[in-house]
């Protein structure tokens, strides 16, 4: 069908406006939340000054240099969150292609049609440009779809971002943990030389009857329980590089390597009294969760959309001619509107189906939105609380290591002049070996428990380094 041309604008026109014309939303407008966690920590579990977690960057908590090499290492290597941030690129992609079916897609088209008949043989040529089957958006059913796909982005976007906290942690426990093997592994060493020392005198002395089998025996415990230690420290710090190593994504420069663990390293002040619990929310992996639920939720609003009409147009606008030469000269203008409204009747209870499943996804995501919350609420609670009950048990530690080497010093002394025997002396080197072991691990308990602690608060994640 021929129009004059200046018909065609008013086509155009028509579906455009028709394709960015607002539409409704059947989506649930609100979904009630019921995490069922108190206002605020217990009161027990906290102390100090305030600490805005959230906005202290890993390259503050972490005070280090040598860390600080190491974590940028694995930002820059780790595998695991190199799939993270492809995935997220995959998620924007699907949005991208979601969202395109909100506004018509414009295709140029040409065609050559030759038939036969009785008198001969007829061409035609058109060339045009043209929408296909453009959905009209009346009840939201695209929309929705769309704003489920850019919510599902924003969860993969969040769950990178919780992928990243959780791999600065985990370099940073394996990089203090190969520390504290490494000073144990030291004492150990220094431990066996002492008890090597003992042993060589208490054989000398038994050989002259100045001493029993039971006293040659229980050096000999000590020998080889401070040998046996010292090989268990040794295997223990290849594992902790090789840990390290594949959490940095290759090896880790020797020089960049920590032979102790300081309490200096950490930068963490002590969390706040009555610190609300709503800083869960800035949580990326509760934000992941809550974004999840505002997918599902979107959902619902494309499912109940299906029950009702559904427009669609498909137009063109060009030119056509019995002759290829003559395409495109003057007369030759045609065009094309063809709408179409589909109407469901009957489906066998799809589409109910379809809503059911809608809803139950939803009726999920919430269910898992609020387990996440309730998860971070303990494992934040757990944290706090062992921050508090740790600092007591370094303190104490420290004191009874204290008070073990001066116990040693003075057993020495005593066995020396000849007040004490030398089991006596070989019990009070065993207490003051095992005490210092003892304040190693629980100095280091302490300083993974501040970490985990900075990772539960969502510290340091929006920090790419």
């Amino acid at each position: 069908m021929e129009v004059p041309m200046n018909k065609t604008p008013l086509l155009l026109a028509l579906v455009a406006s028709l394709g960015l014309a607002g539409c409704s939303t059947l989506a649930p407008k609100d979904t009630a939340v019921a995490p069922g966690i108190p206002a605020q920590w217990p009161a027990e579990a906290s102390q100090g000054e305030v600490t805005d977690v959230a906005a202290l960057g890993w390259r503050d908590f972490f005070a280090d240099e040598r860390l600080q090499q190491v974590i940028g290492q694995a930002l820059d290597n780790n595998r695991d969150l190199r799939v993270a941030v492809l995935n997220v690129e995959k998620a924007r992609g699907q949005y991208r292609v979601q969202r395109a079916d909100r506004v018509p897609g414009l295709a140029a088209t040409g065609q050559m049609e030759r038939q036969g008949t009785n008198a001969g043989v007829t061409e035609q040529f058109t060339a045009g440009v043209g929408v296909a089957d453009f959905e009209l958006d009346l009840f939201g059913r695209v929309r929705n779809l769309s704003e489920s796909a850019l919510q599902q982005y924003f969860a993969v976007a969040a769950n990178r971002r919780n992928a990243q906290l959780s791999l600065v942690a985990e370099t940073a426990t394996a990089w203090l943990t190969y520390g504290a093997d490494a000073q144990q592994l030291r004492i150990s060493e220094a431990s066996l030389k002492t008890y090597e020392d003992s042993l060589r005198l208490a054989e000398a002395r038994h050989e002259r009857g100045g001493s029993s089998g039971l006293e040659l025996s229980q050096t000999r415990t000590l020998v080889e329980t401070a040998r046996t230690d010292a090989a268990r420290l040794r295997g223990q710090l290849a594992q902790d590089r090789n840990a390290l190593a594949l959490l940095a994504g290759g090896q880790v420069d020797a020089d960049l390597l920590p032979d102790s663990i300081e309490p200096q390293l950490l930068a963490l002040a002590p969390p706040p009294a009555g610190l609300p619990s709503d800083v869960l929310l800035q949580r990326p992996d509760i934000m992941a969760a809550e974004h999840q639920l505002l997918a599902a939720n979107a959902n619902i609003g494309a499912a109940r959309a299906a029950f009702f009409p559904s427009i669609t147009l498909t137009g063109s606008i060009g030119s056509g001619s019995g002759e290829l030469s003559n395409l495109f000269d003057s007369g030759t203008r045609v065009w094309s509107f063809l709408p179409k409204i589909t109407l469901p009747i009957f489906q066998g209870g799809k589409l109910r189906a379809n809503l059911a499943v809608a809803n139950a996804d939803r009726d999920i995501a919430l269910a898992q939105y609020e387990k996440a919350i309730q998860s971070g609420f303990r494992e934040t609670s757990d944290a706090l609380a062992l921050n508090v009950s740790l600092d007591e048990q370094v303190s104490a530690q420290q004191r009874l290591v204290d008070a073990a080497e001066t116990a040693n010093r003075l057993s020495q002394a005593r066995y020396d002049a000849g007040l004490d025997s030398f089991v006596t002396l070989l019990d009070a080197r065993r207490t003051a070996y095992s005490a210092q072991q003892t304040r190693l691990q629980t100095e280091l308990a302490q300083q993974t428990n501040r970490i985990t602690l900075y990772k539960v608060l969502g510290g340091g994640w929006h920090e790419r380094g």
